[in-house]
């Protein structure tokens, strides 16, 4: 059975653009979210962008005493990695693969597709995009981690094993604690990805320097496309 396709925001940053990016929010919020980052981002002399902004579905929260919010899979415990919601996370994967399909469709190919994700949302950028058979164009993965990893090994596609990986995360995040970033960007290190790790003076959100360091890297990724 087909699963419904997410509702999204969408921005252009030009007439018929010829890259998209998929940008997946954190637990709690919806596609709203980051809508202001592409007035933020520096985005001149970038070819034109289509961003789109998913909303997840909702579901009650086993952490949060089963309160009910949107989120991509659900938290099972305060460690992250102990218990995880693996039937969750592959779900919303297919949801975003749903996306980058229907941005095919619309004719941008997938080696134009970025897939970028805040806190819940990078972690479902490293699930979908370490395992999307056809190559991306970049994973932005800001304050989260890799999920399932230890099935990393053996489920990741050979089509994104050169995909540049923009990996950041705070110093002081009480959410998602630095360490289980580190130990993430070291994973894929080891595996052989290519990850452009910053980390800043800030707690679980997105700073000014942060935006500059993600515009400067898109200009570098997106150049000629």
């Amino acid at each position: 059975m087909t699963q419904d396709i997410l509702a999204t925001v969408e921005r252009e940053t030009a007439p018929n653009p010829s890259v998209s990016i998929i940008w997946m929010h954190g637990l709690g919020a919806d596609g709203n979210d980051f809508l202001s980052i592409v007035r933020e981002l520096d985005l001149q002399n970038c070819p034109g962008i289509r961003f789109v902004f998913p909303t997840a579905p909702t579901m009650p929260i086993t952490f949060y005493d089963r309160y009910v919010m949107r989120a991509w899979y659900d938290i099972l415990g305060k460690d992250l990695a102990a218990r995880e919601d693996e039937n969750g996370l592959r779900a919303s994967q297919k949801r975003i693969e749903q996306l980058i399909a229907r941005e095919n469709a619309r004719g941008i190919p997938s080696d134009h597709i970025i897939l970028a994700g805040f806190s819940q949302g990078c972690a479902m950028t490293l699930q979908t995009g370490l395992r999307y058979p056809e190559k991306l164009a970049g994973l932005l993965c800001l304050s989260g981690y890799l999920p399932l990893r230890n099935l990393l090994a053996e489920e990741r596609h050979e089509a994104n094993t050169g995909t540049p990986i923009f990996q950041a995360h705070g110093q002081v995040d009480d959410v998602i604690q630095i360490q289980r970033a580190k130990e993430s960007r070291d994973l894929l290190l080891a595996a052989g990805y290519q990850v452009d790790w910053h980390e800043y003076l800030m707690a679980h959100q997105v700073c000014k320097e942060e935006l500059t360091d993600i515009s400067q890297w898109l200009k570098k990724v997106l150049q000629g496309k």
